[in-house]
């Protein structure tokens, strides 16, 4: 099947570096503009109608600017965001691709990283992906997703409370967050991965099926797009760690070192499950292969039983003249006894020699 995302891809071919191209598919009906603008005493959200809205906010006093943007395929209203807060044209254009490797890149006036956020869809029963980029300013952030609906709310919420650390401290621990909070939903996604891999065992156990087997196919190839999205954030989170820049206070670097020990605990899951899965595979070839050698021992053995009974129908079933067997009275019911003798003898001889 052709991917849509490598199809937008060709209209990048020869263009200057720097040209905004949305590569990728549309995922959202509009863009949505949502901005919190906060700081320990005093909270604002608001959804924007234009661009142009944050300019009232982007360098107030005292004040900590989040601006998140829902759907990357009207270009125009990246590129009017990036002009405002003199964002690289490289950079917006890593935004709109939406194929990009997870990494951060340090521009000096703001830092730049790209993740993977991956939700499940329990209805399709599939996985899904989305990319999800962060610019992180002396006193804003700006987020770009594919689409509607995140794993943001609960940092939404903890942006009401005062009390919070969010509202407390600057914009790079909630860069921290928003990182935090997409590693931490790799756990639920592994979660139902391990249920769905323990049935998957049970079954394969019980009664190993065609259907067992193309389900733990479909899982291989989740692993495969799990770890690709995820191994990379070793190298994005050391990078911050490591960043030589003002933006990320030492405060923060704490936090930091917390989350490249969720990475690490996420990639340590995914690899295990990657070897069960393989192991799986071998489990159901060998059960099938066993599964066969029961039948044709079966068949081998009722075609042993068969193989005596078979020479005696075989031997009085040729038309010599001169077989005095032929004549005698009870010769029938003689041969007939002495076959199924033998044919019971030989079943309980495989019987005792547990061949059966």
């Amino acid at each position: 099947m052709k991917s849509r995302a490598f199809g937008r891809r060709k209209l990048k071919v020869g263009l200057a570096p720097g040209t905004l191209v949305h590569v990728g598919e549309k995922k959202a009906e509009k863009v949505v503009i949502r901005a919190w603008i906060y700081n320990s005493e005093e909270l604002i959200e608001k959804e924007l109608q234009t661009v142009e809205e944050c300019l009232a906010f982007k360098d107030k006093p005292g004040m900590n600017l989040w601006v998140n943007i829902d759907g990357l395929d009207q270009i125009e209203v990246i590129e009017k965001l990036g002009s405002y807060f003199k964002i690289h044209p490289l950079t917006l254009e890593d935004v709109l691709n939406t194929s990009q490797r997870p990494k951060m890149e340090d521009y000096d006036s703001y830092i730049y990283t790209v993740l993977k956020m991956i939700l499940l869809d329990e209805e399709r029963e599939e996985i899904i992906i989305d990319q999800v980029s962060i610019i992180l300013g002396p006193n804003y952030i700006l987020s770009f997703q594919e689409r509607e609906g995140d794993v943001f709310d609960p940092l939404r919420e903890r942006l009401k409370n005062p009390a919070s650390r969010l509202r407390k401290n600057g914009v790079d621990h909630l860069a921290y967050s928003l990182i935090d909070a997409v590693i931490d939903n790799y756990f639920l996604i592994l979660e139902h991965f391990g249920e769905e891999i323990e049935d998957l065992e049970e079954k394969l156990i019980v009664s190993p099926v065609p259907e067992t087997m193309r389900m733990i196919q479909k899982h291989k190839r989740e692993m495969i797009i799990l770890r690709r999205s995820v191994w990379p954030l070793r190298e994005l989170i050391n990078s911050l760690q490591r960043v030589e820049s003002g933006l990320i206070k030492e405060t923060t670097q704490i936090y930091l070192r917390d989350v490249y020990d969720h990475t690490i605990q996420v990639i340590d899951s995914i690899e295990a499950f990657r070897d069960i899965l393989s192991s799986m595979v071998d489990v159901y070839l060998s059960s099938l292969s066993n599964r066969m050698n029961d039948i044709m021992k079966v068949l081998t053995i009722i075609a042993t039983i068969f193989i005596p009974l078979t020479f005696i129908s075989g031997v009085y079933g040729m038309n010599f003249e001169y077989m005095p067997e032929l004549e005698w009275r009870w010769g029938y019911p003689v041969v007939l006894t002495g076959m199924a003798l033998i044919g019971i003898s030989m079943f309980l001889y495989f019987k005792k020699r547990r061949w059966v």
